[in-house]
């Protein structure tokens, strides 16, 4: 008969890194607020790095904010979950400067996954990154 228990069942974990200190390290910075008014029912998180280059309005750039950049990113994304899925990239244009020509369209990955209690959260990153 085949023992029951996982592989990993009777491991010592040796660090944990949670959700909770990630958002209190600022390696991600909570969106929720702004996602439940989007539409979206679970916590949301950037990834700093989606942030700083996609929220954030680079110095010198006219006709951007943060508020509007950062409901670009949870519109696109709220429409590309109708689509189901613990994963999913989607894109949007994002403008980092101030020339005539489309701004670039950037791809960007969602992941839904259980939260420090197992609770489903949402995290927004690269799609390098995990």
């Amino acid at each position: 008969m085949r023992d029951q228990n996982g592989f990993w069942d009777n491991a010592e974990v040796i660090y944990a890194y949670t959700r909770e200190q990630a958002l209190e390290d600022g390696v991600l910075v909570d969106v929720s607020q702004m996602a439940k008014e989007a539409g979206i029912k679970w916590p949301v998180a950037l990834t700093a790095s989606v942030f700083g280059r996609y929220v954030e309005v680079p110095e010198g750039v006219i006709g951007q904010d943060e508020t509007g950049r950062l409901w670009d990113i949870l519109w696109m994304f709220r429409l590309a979950a109708r689509k189901g899925g613990d994963t999913l990239l989607f894109q949007l244009h994002v403008r980092n400067d101030n020339s005539d020509r489309t701004a670039p369209l950037v791809t960007l990955k969602a992941v839904c996954g259980p939260g420090d209690q197992g609770e489903p959260v949402i995290t927004i990153m690269l799609p390098d990154e995990d």
